[in-house]
C-alpha cells in the first residue's frame, strides 16, 4: 500500500507545478481583446462627435478662412460675379478701418455696451437666482418663467415693444411723469438712445444669467450653509464668504457667455435706433453689415476679423483671470 500512496501524493503534487504554464502563454490574448475593445470604442466615439465636427468645419472654419482671405483682397460688390479677379492688398484694408472715424466710434459703443452691459446683466441675474433659490420659494416655476421668457421672446417683437414703450408720448414717458418727472427723448438723444438698448438688451439676457447662476447655487451642498449657519454667519456673510467663491466656475461661464453676447449686439441696435441717432448705438457688427450692403466686402471682412480677434482676446483674458484665482 506504501507505493500507492507515494505514487498518488507525487502525481497529486505535479499539478501545481503545472498552472502558471496556461497563464504565460495565454497573456496577450486578453491584451489584444482589450485593445480590440478600446480601438471600437474609439471608432464609435467619432462617429458620434463627427457630425458635429462637420457642421462646425462647414458652418464655422470655412466661412472664417473665406473672411480672412477676401479681409486681405480688394473684393467688392461687382466682384461677386469673379471672384477670382481680385487683388491681394495683404493688410491695407485693416489700417484702412483701424484709422477709420466711424469704425472707432463703432468700436467704443460696443466697448461701452460690454462695459456696462454685462456687469448689470450679471448682477441682476444673481439676485433673481438667489431670490428663486432661497427667498421665493412659492410659486418659483411661475417667476423663473417670467424671467425667462424675454430669452425665447421674438426680437423684432420685442424691438416694436421697446419702440412704443420710450417713444415721448409712450408709457415710459408717462410713469415718469406720473412722478414729477420730465421723460427725455429716449430715441431722438444720443446718449438716451444708448440706455434704451442697453435696457432691452439687459431685459433679453438677463433669464439666461438667472437659469445659469440658479443651477450653480442648487449645486452648493447644503450642509456648507447649515455648517456655517451653526457658526453664527448670517445670510449675506454666507453668500459673499462661501456661496459667491464656490460659483466661480459658473461666474466664468456666464461672464464669456455674457461678454461674447454683448461683442456680437446687433439686433437691438438695428431693430430699435438702426445705430442712430449720430451713430451713437452703432456696433461693431452693425457696422460690418452696414460695409458689406454698402458693396465694400473687404472692409466688412477685415471688420469681422477685428471682432473676432476681439472676441477671443477678451475670452481667453476673462478664463486665464478667473482661473488663476481658483
Amino acid at each position: 500500500m506504501a507505493p500507492t500512496t507515494s505514487s498518488s501524493t507525487s502525481s497529486s503534487a505535479s499539478v501545481p507545478t503545472a498552472g502558471p504554464a496556461p497563464s504565460t502563454t495565454r497573456g496577450p490574448a486578453p491584451r489584444r481583446a482589450g485593445r480590440g475593445r478600446r480601438a471600437s470604442l474609439d471608432v464609435m466615439g467619432w462617429g458620434f462627435v463627427l457630425p458635429f465636427v462637420v457642421v462646425f468645419v462647414v458652418f464655422s472654419v470655412v466661412p472664417a478662412a473665406m473672411a480672412l482671405f477676401l479681409s486681405l483682397t480688394d473684393i467688392g460688390i461687382r466682384d461677386l460675379t469673379s471672384p477670382f479677379a481680385v487683388d491681394v492688398v495683404g493688410l491695407g484694408n485693416y489700417a484702412s478701418i483701424l484709422g477709420s472715424e466711424d469704425f472707432q466710434r463703432a468700436m467704443l459703443n460696443t466697448a461701452l455696451f460690454v462695459v456696462v452691459g454685462v456687469p448689470v446683466t450679471m448682477g441682476a441675474g444673481f439676485v433673481l437666482a438667489l431670490a428663486l433659490d432661497s427667498g421665493i420659494r412659492r410659486m418659483r416655476s411661475v417667476f423663473r418663467a417670467i424671467v425667462y421668457v424675454p430669452v425665447i421672446a421674438n426680437v423684432v417683437a420685442a424691438a416694436v415693444l421697446w419702440q412704443y414703450a420710450f417713444t415721448q408720448q409712450g408709457p415710459v414717458n408717462g410713469f415718469l411723469g406720473a412722478l414729477g418727472v420730465d421723460g427725455p427723448n429716449w430715441l431722438g438723444r444720443p446718449g438716451w438712445a444708448v440706455v434704451a438698448v442697453l435696457l432691452l438688451t439687459v431685459w433679453r439676457n438677463i433669464g439666461t444669467c438667472m437659469v445659469l447662476f440658479l443651477a450653480g447655487l442648487q449645486s452648493v451642498p447644503e450642509e456648507v450653509h447649515e455648517a456655517a449657519a451653526l457658526d453664527g454667519a448670517g445670510y449675506w456673510r454666507r453668500v459673499t464668504a462661501m456661496t459667491v467663491p464656490l460659483l466661480r466656475p459658473t461666474t466664468l461661464l456666464v461672464s464669456v457667455l455674457m461678454s461674447v453676447s454683448f461683442l456680437n449686439i446687433f439686433d437691438e441696435p438695428y431693430l430699435v435706433t438702426n445705430g442712430g441717432p449720430l451713430s451713437a448705438t452703432t456696433s461693431v457688427a452693425k457696422w460690418v453689415y452696414d460695409q458689406f450692403g454698402y458693396g465694400r466686402i473687404a472692409d466688412s471682412m477685415a471688420g469681422s476679423m477685428v471682432l473676432l480677434v476681439v472676441v477671443l482676446v477678451v475670452s481667453t483674458a476673462q478664463v486665464r483671470l478667473l482661473r488663476s484665482k481658483h
